[in-house]
């Protein structure tokens, strides 16, 4: 008896050493960072692959039929990975909120003034307006289903141009950027500091990296809606 205990609980280590990562507040963050650092990375290829609309309409939909077709299985890999990336980070996000409001008296719910910044204030409703946006972004431009123009199936150049002719599509992209340009200002100087791979600096509002990926990721997404817009793409 004694030894099927001692297997027993040998074979439950790994899930409860796990469970009790998941539990604390140092694993949540952790989760948080490496899920938030995983969906940076998709954005900033996604980014890369949005910019081919200004080589030719013949350069976006080959990039476009290249994912879709040629590479449709390593493609469903990467949307799981995606996926599960933003289920763990929201829910790691409204968890260590909680926990956060829990643990601190009424009185006491200020934030350090040295290290404030707008990005760091409006953190949670970003994120809630960035996830507002991705299903805006999906029923636009993937399904098809809010159509302001009419949706042409795999001829993406068409319903990118089509749609960012509509002033207030184009708005919300434009918005949504700022939004995401802040939320990863904050979030991936965070991400860094969490994982251990920044030192701690006694100008905490110096965020070079930070600033460099936030600026070139708000400006990649939203030249291609104002491009359109304003007639520089047709």
């Amino acid at each position: 008896m004694a030894g099927s205990r001692a297997q027993a609980s040998l074979g439950e280590r790994p899930g409860s050493r796990a469970r009790l990562f998941w539990q604390s507040t140092v694993g949540k963050k952790v989760v948080m960072s490496v899920t938030g650092l995983i969906m940076v990375g998709f954005v900033l290829l996604h980014m890369i692959g949005n910019l081919e609309v200004f080589e030719s309409a013949a350069r976006l939909n080959a990039y476009s039929h290249f994912l879709h077709h040629t590479i449709n299985e390593l493609l469903w890999l990467v949307r799981i990975v995606l996926l599960v990336s933003v289920v763990l980070h929201i829910v790691a996000a409204v968890q260590l909120t909680r926990m956060d409001r829990a643990a601190r008296p009424i009185g006491s719910r200020r934030r350090d003034p040295q290290a404030s910044t707008v990005a760091s204030r409006t953190m949670r409703w970003g994120g809630v307006a960035i996830a507002l946006f991705v299903v805006f972004h999906l029923l636009h431009l993937t399904t098809g289903t809010i159509q302001p123009v009419p949706f042409v199936p795999d001829d993406v150049y068409v319903n990118v141009v089509g749609g960012f002719q509509v002033w207030w599509v184009t708005l919300i992209y434009v918005l949504a950027m700022i939004a995401l340009g802040l939320h990863i200002f904050h979030g991936a100087w965070a991400s860094i500091r969490t994982l251990g791979l920044n030192r701690p600096r006694p100008e905490p509002l110096r965020r070079p990296i930070a600033t460099l990926l936030a600026v070139v990721l708000w400006a990649g997404f939203s030249i291609v809606p104002l491009a359109v817009f304003f007639g520089w793409v047709r």
